[in-house]
């Protein structure tokens, strides 16, 4: 059986003044998808009322505590010693999100309780798994 864990964290959107608003979010880990996290907005949150999830990279969230990371739709950035400003762009615009750098720390550990760092491919048989690909062709 996988873990699969979820940690919630308050959120504040960034926007022009007074729009900026607090608002809860949730962190995602599965041990089957180790390379990445995912973080979920709720319905309320989000501008077409659904629930949002943007998943990315273990890594850039580890390093975006501590310095600027990230290219594409995600960037991560530290904004004084105790807050982490996350970006996330799309089609549909950008939006800046600002969090505490230790309940993001915290997820992280927790993740690599479950997974370490350096050991996200585990036991994967290669070989066995072409073998199973190619049979199919």
């Amino acid at each position: 059986m996988s873990a699969v864990f979820d940690q919630s964290v308050t959120a504040r959107l960034i926007a022009e003044p007074p729009a900026d608003r607090y608002f809860g979010a949730r962190l995602r880990y599965d041990e089957t998808d180790p390379l990445a996290v995912r973080l979920v907005f709720p319905a309320d949150a989000s501008l077409d009322g659904a629930e949002v999830a943007w998943a990315f990279a273990r890594d850039l969230l580890d390093t975006g505590l501590r310095e600027p990371a990230g290219e594409g739709d995600v960037h991560v950035w530290p904004r004084d010693g105790s807050r982490t400003v996350v970006e996330l762009l799309s089609e549909e615009g950008v939006a800046v999100v600002e969090f505490a750098s230790a309940d993001l720390r915290r997820f992280l550990l927790r993740t690599y309780d479950v997974v370490p760092a350096g050991q996200e491919h585990g036991d994967v048989d290669v070989e066995n798994g072409l073998a199973v690909l190619l049979r199919g062709v």
